[in-house]
């Protein structure tokens, strides 16, 4: 099977995760497309294949050389967002793209005037959806790449590398993909997640991530005898809200700048919810962010009294840099195999999460490699096929440059 063949049979399958659930996996029509991949690998020659109850899928390829060789392991999720609809996705191929407008379906244009990142891609083919779903690149890109990597190393044995382990693993789009990740199972000495944007991305470091859920408890009483004795809690939430700084949020910032961001406001006089996110790459203004969010918390409940606002503060994950810098060779070898396979890099900090920081922090160095697709979440995702075709190189390449690692 090819590569573009496998990745939109892959997209036909929805697997779309939701946040709303407390199972594992967040829904059971993941599982259907886990039985079908693991049944896939197994076809395909892949030895050790297995899946367990929550649908993380482990394989490998065996090493094919005598070397003493780290096994090394590349990881995609097969899940898709919650954010639009994956469900009878129809993607169509455009061929040799020429810049202009691309029409969907009736109605539904994508547009280089507000994607111009369309225009990196001229004079290639590209897929795209109806408009009417998500393509879902993000990240059945990675799994089809990371397949078709294993197949053409299967198939041709002159490249020499040693043992290689995949996996695959649901629910990362509602952060919850690495929690039930088995790295002692999965026993490589640093892996990669294939699940990065545009050709040439490569990311290891991403922000700390904390989360404030905010409750206010108000007083209720009828608005024509209120004074003295109404707490709105609405009007509470606005003046802590008011205590944050007003350009520290995600409309304001960029590159390695952190930011609280208001998710959710809800509630009425009586009772009020308020969550927060918050985000830096530098981890003591991550833990300076952290604590402020609790003096204003606390400025709060000085005001109107101990218990009006209560606030559960939580760390969600760390920033990968500090795991990775200490294996600096396994960027090394990717900038070497992105060289080899034609690709400039691209080393940019994540603005967001990745299944890779939190399995660094599990005992698995892990760093984020393109998968190829854009506009990721939305009915303007798209992915280029070159770029696959060259994140299978990538692939191919990490594990050459590997075997000749202790050389």
């Amino acid at each position: 099977m090819e590569l573009i063949e496998r990745f939109l049979n892959y997209v036909k399958f929805d697997t779309q995760s939701s946040e709303e659930s407390e199972t594992v996996p967040s829904t059971s029509k993941q599982l259907i497309f886990a039985e079908y991949l693991k049944k896939e690998l197994e076809n395909e020659g892949l030895s050790d294949v297995e899946m367990d109850e929550m649908g993380y899928i482990y394989a490998t390829l065996k090493s094919n050389t005598s070397k003493d060789v780290p096994t090394i392991g590349f990881i995609s999720h097969y899940d898709t967002s919650p954010d639009c609809s994956g469900k009878d996705i129809k993607p169509s191929i455009v061929k040799n793209y020429d810049g202009s407008d691309i029409q969907l379906s009736e109605g539904i244009v994508t547009s280089p005037s507000k994607f111009p990142e369309l225009l990196q891609h001229k004079g290639e083919d590209l897929i795209v959806t109806d408009g009417t779903t998500l393509l879902g690149a993000d990240d059945k890109a990675g799994v089809a790449e990371i397949v078709q990597a294993m197949c053409y190393l299967r198939d041709h044995k002159e490249i020499k590398h040693g043992d290689i382990r995949v996996g695959f693993n649901p629910d990362e789009e509602i952060g919850r993909g690495a929690h039930h990740f088995n790295v002692k199972k999965f026993g490589c000495e640093w892996a990669y997640t294939m699940d990065g944007g545009d050709i040439g991305g490569l990311e290891y470091e991403n922000f700390n991530a904390g989360a404030a859920k905010i409750h206010i408890k108000g007083v209720s009483v009828h608005p024509g005898s209120a004074k003295d004795k109404m707490i709105n809690a609405i009007r509470v939430g606005m003046e802590l809200a008011a205590m944050f700084p007003e350009k520290e949020v995600p409309e304001h910032t960029e590159g390695y700048e952190g930011f609280f961001h208001l998710l959710q406001f809800k509630g009425g006089v009586e009772a009020c919810d308020m969550y927060y996110i918050i985000r830096d790459h530098d981890r003591e203004k991550f833990e300076d962010r952290m604590a402020f969010v609790k003096k204003c918390v606390d400025k709060i409940n000085e005001k109107y009294g101990e218990g009006t606002v209560s606030a559960d503060i939580s760390v969600q994950y760390y920033n990968m840099r500090e795991k990775i810098e200490p294996n600096m060779h396994i960027i090394d070898i990717v900038l070497k195999a992105m060289q080899e396979s034609g690709v400039a890099p691209v080393v940019t900090p994540i603005r967001g999460g990745t299944d890779g920081a939190q399995l660094s922090f599990k005992g698995l160095p892990c760093p984020n490699i393109f998968a190829g697709g854009l506009n990721f979440h939305g009915p303007h995702e798209f992915v280029p096929i070159r770029n696959m075709e060259k994140a299978v190189e990538v692939i191919i390449n990490i594990c050459k440059i590997t075997e000749g690692f202790n050389d």
